[in-house]
């Protein structure tokens, strides 16, 4: 027998922290009471935590200065899953970090997706939302070599086979983890749909179907997330969310198919056989505010090295119809399904911060009627005069931290909490001296 037969079932209660990582409490199951009375609590510090784990009292001033106060764990049940992976009859559950006096952490990732969605909910509006995400498949040598490589199954002499996109026979490869997959997300119900082999060796895209309800489309995103990686466990491997883990190899992303229906269930960027006018007004509202939330869409350092011209990472702010190099694609712009693609972010995203930042950006273009400008044209440079997204991680620091619009969308406390933490980060990146330096500069310099 093994543990996972034998262990008692357990439940997770599960907050999202700022970088996506997911922090919590594992209870036995019959104590679940607790959970559901809203009587776990953590530090709320807990979700000031930056890549390293360190709480950066000295910046945030919220942790041991203040006494490392508790919050509150308030579960959200519509969220409750079981976890195939461990003992039978074990739950997950996320929840919103919660002040002592009940309101919600202005720190809290689903607590300022909440708050953006319910602007919407205001003006009878409700956001529809779909994800794809990219990852990597690799070896659990990593640890040992220091270095990440692709699955055994798909090299040759030590070699990658080459490009894989679309490839059913990498597909078939590993199909044994993708079963995985596929039978623990319909056991937690995820929507999830398409599965596809991309261009980078061991990379593959899960698509999850549209919802009508963003926050749990941001749930379903996270729960894929640690699905991919609890999976590659079971199967001896490493999954990673990483934007870049091979400097010669295709980035991973994150694209959010994102369209808005009114209080009659109709698609309100739906153009009718007319001039897509709400469509191109949303579009513009995401491209204005695009290198103002660039920290949210890549926050970390090697986020920015997925922004490579002459690959499917957009690095201009643009928009086209069909175009898939574009940063804004539109699929459709008649009928129910009119929407628009963002394709900017890498799937080292916060999905909850991310679709925080695009709904901020669309909902400029519903209140007002903006113009994106022209469309770039396939085979054709994007129009005179278009911005480009930075390529430097402290840039984006900056221009974040700056914005106007982060400021209304996320809150001014939490802007410079998130600011100050990733300036932090980015320093530590510039000041660390790489084996390209060594390899590069010292023998020459």
């Amino acid at each position: 027998m093994t543990l996972k037969d034998t262990s008692p079932p357990r439940i997770e209660i599960l907050l999202v922290g700022m970088n996506g990582d997911l922090r919590g409490k594992q209870i036995p199951l019959e104590a679940q009471k607790k959970v559901w009375d809203g009587s776990v609590r953590l530090p709320s510090s807990t979700q000031s935590l930056d890549i390293w784990g360190d709480d950066n009292d000295d910046i945030t001033g919220l942790s041991l200065s203040v006494g490392d106060p508790d919050g509150l764990c308030i579960p959200d049940p519509r969220s409750t899953t079981p976890m195939p992976w461990a003992p039978e009859g074990s739950l997950q559950v996320l929840a919103t970090m919660h002040e002592m006096d009940g309101t919600p952490s202005f720190m809290d990732p689903r607590a300022i997706l909440s708050a953006m969605l319910e602007r919407y909910a205001e003006r009878g509006l409700t956001p529809v939302v779909a994800t794809e995400l990219e990852f990597y498949l690799m070896e659990d040598d990593w640890r040992e070599t220091g270095r990440p490589q692709p699955p055994a199954r798909l090299r040759f002499r030590d070699q990658p086979n080459g490009f894989q996109l679309y490839d059913m026979s990498a597909v078939d490869a590993l199909d044994d983890y993708l079963q995985t997959v596929r039978a623990w997300a319909k056991a937690q119900g995820l929507p999830a749909d398409a599965t596809t082999a991309e261009f980078g060796p061991g990379q593959f895209e899960i698509n999850l179907l549209h919802r009508a309800d963003a926050l749990a489309a941001a749930d379903d995103c996270i729960y894929l997330k640690r699905i991919a990686d609890q999976a590659a466990r079971r199967h001896g491997l490493k999954a990673t969310c990483m934007a870049k883990p091979y400097g010669d190899q295709a980035g991973s992303g994150l694209h959010v198919h994102a369209s808005v229906i009114d209080a009659t269930g109709a698609n309100v960027l739906d153009a009718r056989g007319s001039d897509p006018v709400k469509l191109k007004s949303v579009t513009a509202g995401m491209l204005n505010t695009m290198r103002d939330a660039q920290l949210i869409f890549a926050p970390f350092a090697n986020s920015y090295r997925r922004f490579q011209p002459g690959s499917f990472a957009p690095v201009d702010i643009d928009w086209g119809l069909g175009h898939r190099g574009t940063a804004i694609r539109i699929p459709d712009a008649q009928g129910p399904a009119a929407r628009v693609e963002h394709r900017v972010a890498g799937a080292d995203a916060n999905p909850y911060l991310l679709l925080t930042a695009i709904l901020g950006g669309m909902l400029l273009g519903l209140d007002e009627t903006l113009d994106p400008g022209p469309a770039t044209e396939p085979g054709q440079d994007p129009p005179q005069g278009t911005r480009r997204l930075t390529h430097d991680f402290l840039t984006a620091v900056e221009d974040f931290s700056a914005s106007s619009f982060i400021r209304d969308a996320f809150g001014e406390r939490y802007q410079r909490l998130y600011g100050d933490t990733k300036r932090k980060e980015a320093i530590t990146f510039l000041r660390t001296v790489s084996d390209f330096d060594y390899r590069t500069y010292l023998p020459r310099i």
